[in-house]
């Protein structure tokens, strides 16, 4: 039998019984709309956490720690028994290992800061990095330059609306975010003695550049110029920092690509050292949601097994209705694969109809979700400073696809037994059927 003869029989049969095959698709179209709307439901979810961890850092960054081990079966009160320091020679296995690209370090003023600029204060964190542009760690200039010289810094743009006035009476209008921009401002450094003798230091430094506000680290924070940062904290300690016996407080191992980072990370990790890294929440973000997914698809396939039944029913009731047509296609010369074909023709039709309709109806109550929920949720969003959800609801491309294909699929295993016992029906107490 040709196969456009196939298909045209298989129309031509499934259209005699427009009711019975309606109400059995109509099972199809439960179970697959079940699973687009469920799947999409989690692949939304799924999106928007991820977007909420918007500015959570880049992606192909690594931050390693000091790894503070204790000896003792139990940690005394006076701290770590030992810690194992970030020193010059173990930024240079960093940098050797693989995939590894550029290794950043990173240090704090070790005392307070205030920042004055005429009347205004402000108590900011203040960080150094060996990088030439802050776009190194991810920063984005909005106005200025991002490259740091001696007695200059760059300030986040947050920084600028928490400058206040200390004289500012009750009652009276906060003063407005000062424009720093190749202004001079004041930095005053306060230390304390062992005998609580306090002693301060003030330098001019001109602001270059303002930072673009990201949700990250750098919002809050003050660059200088490492060689800057390291004297100050010198004149903090009242002594000489020798890196190879303090070490490093904080380094970032940039990696060549984000499939890379969790490797690096726990080579990093066996090397003794703690590290932390944004991918590894969005992997196990990403992971949860993977589960959740299936869950969720197992129980609209559940549905989906249910139309099975129906589709077979209602495949044997058409064998018991055509016992005496299966013998005169065979009696004229129809091989049993030809029977065999058009009844998985048939089951599949069912399912592939039910299947398209299942996809349709469950795309349409998405985007009826969407309309009602994205509102709310980009209400919220803006209330968290995080950017409006895309969508409640996302289908992903492959999702109607892969629905009606296993939709098809459920109606030909279904047909299957049907199908058979058709194929393998004898001619002539087929004929003889009443």
């Amino acid at each position: 039998m040709r196969i456009l003869d196939l298909i045209s029989l298989i129309f031509y049969n499934l259209s005699r019984r427009k009711g019975r095959v309606a109400l059995t698709a109509i099972g199809v179209v439960i179970g697959t709309s079940a699973v687009v709307i469920l799947v999409s439901l989690v692949n939304g979810l799924q999106r928007s956490a991820t977007n909420q961890l918007w500015g959570i850092g880049d992606l192909t960054s690594i931050n390693v720690y000091p790894k503070y081990e204790d000896i003792g079966p139990v940690m005394n009160s006076s701290g770590p028994s030992q810690v194992k320091k970030i020193t010059e020679s173990v930024l240079a296995e960093f940098a050797a290992l693989p995939h590894v690209k550029q290794v950043i370090v990173k240090d704090y003023l070790q005392a307070m800061g205030v920042m004055k600029y005429n009347r205004l204060e402000n108590y900011a964190m203040i960080i150094s990095a060996n990088v030439q542009d802050v776009s190194e760690l991810g920063y984005v200039v909005e106005s200025g330059t991002g490259k740091l010289e001696k007695g200059t810094m760059i300030i986040g743009k947050p920084v600028l609306k928490q400058f206040y006035d200390p004289k500012m009476r009750p009652g009276q209008e906060p003063p407005p975010p000062p424009d720093l921009l190749d202004q001079q401002v004041r930095l005053t450094i306060t230390k304390w003695t062992a005998d609580g003798t306090e002693s301060s230091k003030t330098y001019i430094l001109k602001v270059v550049g303002i930072l673009k506000e990201s949700r990250n680290e750098g919002d809050y924070s003050v660059l200088v110029h490492p060689d800057d940062l390291r004297a100050w904290n010198e004149w903090v300690a009242g002594k000489r920092i020798n890196r190879n016996l303090d070490g490093y407080d904080n380094v970032i191992v940039k990696v060549d690509s984000v499939d890379n980072v969790i490797e690096v990370s726990e080579q990093i990790n066996e090397m003794g050292f703690q590290s932390y890294t944004p991918q590894s929440t969005v992997q196990g973000i990403s992971n949860f949601y993977m589960i959740v997914q299936v869950i969720f698809g197992g129980v609209g396939a559940v549905a989906l097994l249910v139309a099975a039944i129906g589709i077979a029913n209602t495949m044997t009731m058409a064998i018991l209705e055509r016992t005496r047509e299966i013998g005169l296609m065979k009696a004229i010369g129809a091989t049993n694969r030809d029977v065999l074909s058009i009844f998985l023709g048939e089951a599949s039709g069912i399912g592939f109809v039910g299947g398209l309709g299942g996809v349709i109806v469950g795309w349409l109550i998405c985007q009826a979700v969407n309309v009602v929920t994205l509102p709310y949720l980009a209400s919220q969003a803006a209330q968290m400073g995080a950017p409006p959800p895309e969508a409640a609801v996302y289908t992903p491309v492959w999702l109607p696809i892969f629905a009606i294909l296993f939709a098809t699929l459920i109606g030909l295993i279904s047909g299957l037994y049907p199908a058979l016992r058709a194929a393998t029906l004898v001619p002539v107490i087929a004929l003889k059927y009443e």
